[in-house]
């Protein structure tokens, strides 16, 4: 079975920088062993990457949000912690994508023919959420997973109707805080 963990804007300007918040750096340890566990095995891991330029507020996102964040090459958009010193930069694959959602990473699974796709990252109800309805479309036969005890977002509420509307699509949600499974 070819597996893949797909690690989403894991990236510090989402855990403790221009858009932080509390709680997404908690996610560190877990996604970090995930990475370490999916080496061990011979899995794949690939990361996603926010990445916008120094124009970035006269983009249609930053007028939405106008919040600067992942410029590229700076600290902020840089991997956090123990994930980021999880990274194999000799055999992990590298997304960097301008958009919640990447078009590349769908064309780039399907030529893959991955049988298992884990996501897990930031922020659960938007690149999480948009990248896992990506890799469906690449991959409709494969069994797509999103981990809850590795994903989030600063509002709650919206994390919880994520996860639901990710099972609705059919894609399976493990470790719910609430039981639901």
């Amino acid at each position: 079975m070819k597996k893949l963990l797909l690690v989403v804007d894991y990236q510090k300007d989402f855990v403790d920088g221009a858009l932080g918040f509390p709680g997404a750096e908690q996610l560190d340890g877990p996604i970090a062993a995930k990475i370490d566990a999916c080496h061990a095995a011979g899995d794949d891991v690939a990361f996603t990457l926010d990445t916008h330029q120094t124009n970035y507020l006269d983009t249609q996102e930053g007028r939405k949000l106008p919040v600067p964040h992942c410029l590229m090459n700076t600290e902020g958009w840089k991997l956090y912690g123990k994930t980021g010193e999880a990274f194999d930069k000799a055999r992990d694959m590298v997304i960097c994508k301008s958009t919640f959602p990447s078009l590349w990473l769908g064309s780039w699974l399907k030529e893959q023919g991955y049988d298992r796709v884990e996501l897990v990252g930031l922020v659960s109800y938007m690149c999480v959420l948009s990248n896992a309805v990506v890799a469906k479309a690449a991959l409709p036969e494969a069994e797509l997973v999103v981990d809850a005890a590795c994903t989030a977002g600063p509002d709650p509420r919206l994390h919880q109707n994520a996860l639901e509307l990710l099972e609705t699509l059919q894609i399976t949600v493990t470790n719910r805080e609430d039981g639901i499974q």
